[in-house]
């Protein structure tokens, strides 16, 4: 990054740490309730390149903050009972590459990847927080990708994601473990029941000769506020998984259907090579959800999902959908201008599938889809669409600090145009009073943006927390104000590229 732009990063960030924001200008009334958001603390995790930082889980009665860290194979340890002062602790050494972290009642529960053959099962290590001691291990399925406990401690639930090897040669089917943490039940549920039915509304099964057992994969977790249910979001086939927590099955697969970006509120600047930055449009495209992270909440009563829309391609040496929309064959009749579409400063940089498109299989591809949506969306718990950002993120970023648009990592500006823009990562919701307050972390861009949802049918976008310093936020979690060491609700940012963790408070 040169001077100039970490100069405007760092003057954003100050104003974005210490400007209040009074929720009344957002909300439309009420009470004069103004809240700052303040970073008070932070620390970097390992001596390497990225990759020592994560995923992080706090405990609240000891004090530690709990970082994953794959490329040492380890749990870091950090007291941050003075969050502007973290002490590093013992790091706990893991027997296998740690993907996911969650905390509860004192015990940290760790999934992890088995560390030599990422295709066979893995595993879920339980540890005491405050002596650290290994108290169980239980077996999981293909790649434990993440792993939560249920609201009321009674289950942990893991995501097995199940990637393919690089060859595509070996393709373990998905799957969902549910552990009985008084009992240390196991209950493993795949996907078997659905092989051979046609779920719709853009759900995507399309990896080479795959049932629909092995085509999933399952990527991150949300238990509803009573612990009976579970969302999994399906990232790369652009769906969720529900499931029954007590019943122990899985009761739905909800296709979450495409975007439409030729709709006035879903512009895009859809290339690198256009020499403007912020080249907003609409066009001819559609594009998956393809949903990372997801969050549930319960708000003014009723029942909401949250996803994190970053988009996924699947890109390996035996198999890959990936291609840009230049080297389509573009049906002439739908298309009469594809020479001009696919011109760079157009359409064809943008990174396109070829598993979906070519409706009538006749050669030529009828439809352009990108991956992800370059937005968060609010669903029902059934999987209707209540609100999406549409083309917020990126206009919202593009107005505040231009260089930072479609960044990379926080550097190449427009960079990212021509992909998935911003790729929204992480979600976290927050409630302070009658408020409920969503953070959104932006994987390239950078920073966390923050909302008030308090009407999800009508979120109003507040602030930008960010630090020139911390790059990539992975991992996103928020902690009440009566769980809190400084008394007031906290955010904590785990970075995976810069390998820091920021603490802000919230107040």
């Amino acid at each position: 990054m040169n001077f100039f732009n970490k100069t405007i990063l760092f003057s954003a960030t100050v104003l974005s740490l210490f400007t209040a924001c009074d929720l009344d200008d957002y909300t439309g009334g009420g009470n004069n309730n103004s809240l700052t958001f303040i970073k008070i603390g932070g620390f970097t995790n390992g001596t390497g390149d990225e990759g020592f930082a994560e995923i992080s889980a706090f405990d609240t009665s000891t004090g530690k903050l709990f970082v994953v860290n794959p490329n040492d194979s380890e749990l870091s340890v950090w007291n941050i009972s003075n969050p502007g002062s973290p002490i590093q602790g013992t790091d706990i050494a893991l027997t296998g590459i740690p993907n996911s972290v969650s905390v509860h009642n004192g015990l940290v529960a760790v999934a992890l990847e088995n560390a030599s053959n990422k295709q066979a099962n893995g595993a879920i290590a339980v540890y005491n927080s405050d002596s650290q001691a290994l108290l169980n291990t239980y077996p999981a399925g293909a790649l434990p990708d993440m792993v939560t406990f249920s609201p009321n401690g009674q289950y942990i639930v893991v995501a097995n994601e199940g990637e393919p090897n690089d060859e595509y040669t070996n393709d373990p089917e998905g799957s969902i473990t549910i552990i009985e943490v008084a009992t240390g039940q196991i209950s493993s549920l795949g996907f078997s029941a659905f092989n051979g039915q046609t779920i719709g509304n853009g759900f995507r099964v399309f990896g080479p000769n795959a049932t629909l057992a092995q085509d999933v994969e399952p990527e991150y977790i949300a238990v509803s506020h009573d612990s009976k249910t579970a969302y999994v979001t399906l990232q790369e086939n652009n769906g969720i998984a529900i499931v029954n927590l007590q019943t122990k099955t899985i009761t739905d697969i909800v296709g979450l259907g495409v975007k439409d970006y030729s709709l006035s509120s879903n512009q895009i600047d859809a290339s690198d090579k256009d020499n403007i930055v912020g080249n907003f449009k609409n066009w001819p495209v559609l594009g998956f959800y393809h949903p990372d992270a997801i969050t549930y909440a319960k708000i003014r009563g009723g029942r909401y999902l949250i996803t994190a829309n970053e988009g996924d391609a699947r890109d390996y040496d035996g198999y890959s959908e990936e291609v840009r929309v230049k080297d389509l064959t573009l049906d002439p009749t739908i298309f009469p201008d594809a020479a001009t579409l696919q011109l760079n400063e157009n359409l064809g940089r943008l990174k396109t599938t070829t598993a979906n498109g070519d409706i009538d299989n006749d050669g030529d591809f009828d439809e352009i889809y990108a991956y992800g949506a370059r937005s968060f969306t609010i669903w029902s718990t059934s999987g209707a669409v209540i609100y999406d950002s549409g083309d917020q993120i990126g206009k919202t970023i593009f107005d505040l600090d231009p260089n930072a648009f479609n960044s990379n990592e926080g550097s190449k500006t427009d960079g990212r145009s021509d992909d998935k823009g911003a790729e929204p990562e992480a979600v976290a919701t927050l409630k302070i009073k009658n408020k409920t307050l969503l953070f959104v972390g932006l994987e390239r861009t950078g920073g966390v943006l923050v909302y008030d949802i308090s009407h999800p049918s009508n979120p109003k976008f507040i602030e930008w927390l960010r630090d020139v310093e911390d790059i990539s936020p992975e991992g996103l979690i928020t902690v009440k104000k009566k769980h809190s060491p400084t008394g007031n609700n906290l955010v904590i940012i785990t970075n995976e590229v810069s390998n820091t963790v920021a603490i802000y408070e919230v107040k």
